[in-house]
């Protein structure tokens, strides 16, 4: 690639385990042009993400004296990862760009975590879908299809996340026709409004899986929809800043892909694979 840049990185401001000193300093070390922290959005129905409105004014103002302190050695840029079901209570302006995902279910008001491991998924399948594997999986893709409903977004999270463990446990086919179909479905739908999608090694990198997000069949879905790529770690270790990037770069061109997005002063712009 001609352009190292990795926008999805999180902190200790949210469920990180580096500050974003300790990581810009790796990605300088380990030859990034630039990169993007994307803390999480402040989920108040969420225990596991600590951030809280003003632990996310504290983030911004950490990312902006690092954008300043380290701009003759980096590039840094401000994000953040928006989980949809947390719109209502946050202020999106002021970012470099937006992350938009899903993390939760909304059952009638009731927030239900799904990207959890095998005991958790199984028993959210268990509890809300009657134990069908394939109605969680559905019903994930319809509720992701409403996310351009919701905000101006950059780039499309980890499209795939239902299928986070399924070189662990399988929930549900990921062959079959009705899978393909809701997942192809959303993709249209996203595709109308949000013009990137990531390919994320985050899982692999948290031992999950071995391959990343999303499948090869989405991503020449994407390609036949023109959505642009960009490449991603979900970083939430400084160790891991670059886990998978070449597997990932690999997998694009494997489906088509000629080349990637990168964020610049300018706005996003391609650049050859």
């Amino acid at each position: 690639m001609e352009y190292k840049q990795n926008l999805h990185i999180h902190s200790i401001y949210c469920d990180g385990v580096s500050t974003p000193e300790e990581t810009v300093l790796a990605a300088i070390e380990q030859g990034f042009d630039s990169i993007g922290f994307s803390g999480h959005s402040w989920m108040p129905f969420s225990p596991q993400i600590p951030m809280t409105p003003e632990g996310t004014e504290e983030y911004k103002k950490e990312v902006s004296r690092l954008k300043a302190e380290y701009a003759d050695r980096i590039k840094i840029f401000l994000g953040l990862e928006v989980e949809m079901h947390s719109i209502p209570y946050i202020d999106m302006n002021g970012y470099d760009y937006l992350i938009g995902s899903l993390h939760y279910f909304d059952f009638d008001g009731e927030k239900v975590g799904f990207d959890r491991g095998v005991n958790e998924v199984r028993q959210v399948i268990d509890t809300y879908f009657g134990g069908d594997g394939m109605k969680y999986a559905l019903a994930y893709y319809k509720c992701l299809a409403e996310l351009p409903e919701k905000g101006n977004f950059d780039i499309i999270a980890h499209f795939d996340l239902v299928a986070k463990l399924k070189e662990k446990v399988c929930f549900f086919d990921e062959d079959s026709k009705e899978y393909r179909f809701a997942a192809i479905e959303a993709a249209e739908a996203l595709s109308r409004k949000i013009p990137l999608f990531e390919v994320n090694t985050g899982a692999i990198s948290r031992g999950y899986r071995t391959t990343p997000y999303p499948s090869p069949f989405i991503i020449k879905e994407f390609k036949r929809l023109g959505v642009g790529a960009v490449i991603t770690s979900d970083c939430h270790n400084k160790e891991h800043l670059s886990c998978g990037y070449t597997e990932a770069a690999e997998l694009l061109k494997d489906c088509g892909y000629k080349e990637i997005y990168v964020l610049t002063s300018d706005g996003f712009v391609p650049k050859g694979l």
